[in-house]
């Protein structure tokens, strides 16, 4: 590397034992265990998603944390999707996180809720809990909740993305005294740099690794990622019912990007948002992963960040690693 790391991108590689100051997002429907795996080997930390870890890419969830772990001795992480929605689901990600911990996972990235039950058995085995933040109020009930750091996702992330600029993120959250990761809008050395020289403790990325050898997404979609613009993505509220970064493809064009005035009042009502989010998940779930694997390119719905703009091409993470952090 032909820069030193500034001190708290490298106190954070200390933190985790790895590498480089960068995360390998976990990604719905995207993150099947090779990609897992890649990053982390390649220097980095890859993140796995556990509904694409079983429900897309078909592994029993202990057996493919152990297809991981044969692939890299290097640390891995876990994306625990904290929202309260169905008994069922806590039950089940209560489940996953402890596996996860009997598999010598370490490294936590929690979602969409208050992650201090997660934080509480994590730190109980000198593990890290890192929460998905948008905006000061959410980091303040992740840090009070025992966060040790913070995911600052910003306007330029892909899936669900925040309404603030990474510079904006970086000075509301400062002062929290926390390390910040950036997440949102890296897809080259250039951004990387830049996000770590205004303070940031490392970054996220996910799309670039969709464009990557070891990901197991279609290569239409792959080509798309490559073939589209900063202008090409969009917000779409049908994807889930809160607004998500998506290639705007024929397939978005023809549907439209805002929801219908019924699922909008459901979504309004105490009694009834529940049941939206849930008919909006398993619709989002279904639809995606199909998408994400067809390779005739004909179910062209597609999550991307705006650092699209900067990918030309499908590398292996490797290589992509490399290309970030060469200066």
């Amino acid at each position: 590397m032909d820069r030193q790391l500034p001190a708290a991108a490298s106190a954070f590689c200390d933190q985790l034992g790895i590498r480089y100051p960068i995360i390998g997002g976990a990604m719905y429907p995207c993150s099947n265990p090779e990609l897992t795996a890649a990053v982390s080997e390649a220097g980095g930390i890859g993140v796995l998603q556990p509904i694409s870890l079983t429900y897309v890419h078909g592994h029993d969830y202990r057996e493919g944390i152990r297809l991981m772990r044969s692939l890299t001795a290097r640390p891995i992480g876990m994306n625990a999707l904290i929202e309260k929605s169905s008994k069922k689901y806590q039950q089940r990600m209560s489940e996953w996180i402890d596996i996860a911990l009997e598999e010598g996972i370490r490294f936590f990235v929690t979602s969409l809720g208050k992650p201090d039950w997660v934080a509480e058995r994590v730190h109980a085995v000198g593990g890290l809990v890192y929460h998905d933040v948008t905006e000061l109020k959410w980091a303040r009930i992740g840090l009070d909740c025992g966060a040790d750091g913070l995911i600052c996702v910003n306007n330029r992330a892909g899936g669900h993305a925040g309404p603030k600029s990474m510079q904006q993120l970086f000075e509301e959250l400062h002062a929290l005294d926390a390390p910040l990761v950036c997440a949102g809008g890296v897809g080259g050395a250039g951004e990387f740099w830049q996000a770590l020289d205004a303070g940031y403790a490392a970054c996220q990325l996910g799309t670039r690794f969709i464009a990557s050898q070891e990901c197991r997404a279609s290569a239409a979609y792959k080509q798309a990622v490559i073939d589209a613009n900063e202008s090409d993505i969009v917000l779409s509220e049908r994807v889930t019912g809160i607004p998500v970064s998506v290639i705007n493809t024929d397939f978005i064009k023809r549907s439209g990007t805002r929801m219908g005035w019924l699922s909008r009042w459901m979504l309004s009502g105490h009694k009834t948002k529940h049941w939206m989010r849930l008919f909006y998940g398993l619709k989002s779930i279904w639809q995606l992963k199909h998408s994400s694997l067809d390779e005739k390119g004909e179910k062209d719905y597609w999550q991307a960040g705006k650092s699209v703009s900067e990918i030309d091409s499908v590398e292996s993470c490797e290589t992509i690693m490399q290309r970030l952090i060469t200066d």
